[in-house]
């Protein structure tokens, strides 16, 4: 049985890194897709597990080499989710979360037709220009920055499957964990399953 690719997106300062890692949490055979950057490590990221940390030349020669399954310059900074780690976990039969940008999701959509997309809206601009500043972890002209690419990463979420508001953290995990559970019970993953029933009878 293959695994189910679902695939998040959100603008900086909507809360997915911590909603999935409360979902993470609760389920099980639930892997965490970890994406290369070229962006340098911010305070208590750590290489390997929120991240793989590398330079734009070592990035640069991999999309060359034509290893990610996709890739996108944001936010002056390159990332990108390498092709055998997500196959490695799919036919393990395990299912994977791709945290990546609304390029990347695109990309893996074509790639991956079954992939689950799941976009995460911030409850209001207010609300998201609040956030972004109690990160402290940006300059005023970042955060200026993330709020005009939000704009536009919003633009894009009307071709996504599933829309959750992060209006309350624990309604919108509460709804991501609904749409994984109800797509581990779709059809086509227990197509074997179902041969092997039709089989067995005499």
């Amino acid at each position: 049985m293959m695994g189910t690719p679902f695939i998040f997106s959100a603008p900086s300062g909507c809360g997915k890194t911590t909603i999935l890692l409360q979902v993470q949490r609760v389920l099980d055979n639930l892997k965490f897709s970890v994406s290369s950057t070229t962006r340098p490590p911010r305070p208590r990221e750590i290489h390997g597990k929120d991240y793989f940390f590398i330079s734009e030349g070592e990035f640069l020669r991999k999309v060359q080499r034509n290893e990610f399954l996709e890739w996108a310059r944001v936010h002056d900074h390159y990332y990108g989710t390498e092709k055998k780690q997500v196959e490695n976990y799919l036919k393990a039969g395990q299912d994977v979360i791709l945290d990546i940008d609304v390029q990347g999701a695109r990309q893996v959509k074509c790639a991956l037709p079954r992939a689950v997309t799941i976009f995460i809206l911030p409850p209001s601009w207010e609300e998201l220009e609040k956030r972004l500043k109690l990160r402290a972890t940006e300059s005023p002209e970042i955060i200026r920055k993330r709020l005009k690419n939000a704009l536009m990463e919003v633009s894009e979420s009307y071709w996504y499957d599933f829309v959750i508001i992060n209006d309350d953290l624990k309604s919108a995990v509460e709804n991501v964990l609904s749409i994984i559970k109800a797509f581990r019970c779709s059809t086509y993953r227990h197509l074997y399953h179902i041969r092997n029933l039709l089989n067995s009878i005499k």
